[in-house]
Parts: C-alpha cells; sequence; structure tokens
C-alpha cells in the first residue's frame, strides 16, 4: 500500500466540530469521507510534531485527537530530519512561529512517503512551497512525496499498486 504522513490540520478537521464557515465545513466533510476509506487504502504515518501540535488547546479535543492518530505509526526524527528542516527554514517563507511546517515536510520528504496530506494551503499545500521543496530535495537526491489535501485521495475508482 501507499504510505500517507497525515498532518495535523487532517487530525483536526476530523474531529473539530462543524464550522460555520462554508468552505471549513467543507473541507471537513472531505476529510471524513477521505478517513473512512484512508485506512483501508493507505499505511498511515504521523510524527511526534503532530503529537505535540494536537496535544494543545483543549484537553477533552486534544483527547479525542489524540485517538485519532494512537494506531498510526510515528516517524522517526533522526539527524537528517533535522538538516532538512533547517534547510527548509532557511529557504522557504515559512515563520519562526510556524516551524512545525518545515518539520512535516521534512519528515514526509526524508522517510520517502508517497504523500503528505494537509489543509494548510499557507505553508505546506501551496504550488510556490512544493516547487522549492521539490528543488531541494532533489538536489539531495531525496524524492519528494505528492503533497496534497484528502479531497485528492478520496476517489478510489482505479488502483496502482506501487
Amino acid at each position: 500500500m501507499r504510505s500517507v504522513y497525515v498532518e495535523t490540520t487532517v487530525v483536526s478537521y476530523l474531529t473539530a466540530k462543524p464550522s460555520r464557515d462554508i468552505v471549513v465545513t467543507a473541507h471537513q466533510q472531505v476529510t471524513r469521507e477521505w478517513w473512512e476509506k484512508a485506512r483501508q487504502r493507505f499505511d498511515l504515518y504521523t510524527s511526534a510534531v503532530v503529537l505535540d501540535e494536537i496535544s494543545e488547546g483543549d484537553p477533552e479535543a486534544a483527547e479525542k485527537r489524540r485517538r485519532i492518530v494512537a494506531d498510526m505509526q510515528l516517524l522517526e526524527r533522526p539527524p537528517e530530519v533535522e538538516e532538512l528542516k533547517a534547510e527548509y527554514s532557511e529557504k522557504l517563507p515559512i515563520p519562526d512561529k510556524a516551524m512545525a511546517d518545515c518539520y512535516h515536510l521534512a519528515l514526509a520528504s526524508w522517510h520517502g512517503m508517497d504523500y503528505l496530506v494537509s489543509w494548510n494551503m499557507k505553508h505546506i499545500v501551496n504550488g510556490d512551497v512544493i516547487l522549492a521543496v521539490q528543488e531541494m530535495n532533489s538536489a539531495r537526491g531525496i524524492r519528494t512525496p505528492l503533497i496534497c489535501t484528502p479531497e485528492e485521495l478520496v476517489e478510489d475508482s482505479w488502483s496502482m499498486t506501487p
């Protein structure tokens, strides 16, 4: 099966109360539809970075988020990931307060994930960021995962084995 790194926003959309914002509500629904099929279609991975982020805020909501990722495999953060994250933080237009986003990109890339799913359109699922990550990874000989939203992985009308 193909591998998917599940970033924090996906977990948050899965567990959040329905939004009043029509776009966010649609993203939440698509995420739930994807989630129902994803567990059978993909090998799901996450990281300690995601665990840290989803543990913030309301304790009850945080526990709900932690239950979502409980069965996922955790990617380790070896020194090579730290180096890649440092390069991303230096060259990508990602502010210091969003450094976790550099970690998500570095973890998914270094570990050779097939996909990185996220709803973070500002720092992750962003054409300029994706192109820059592809160029940096190519220079290092690292394959870049397909960085996309859950919506892009909802359909399962065809299947391709790796």
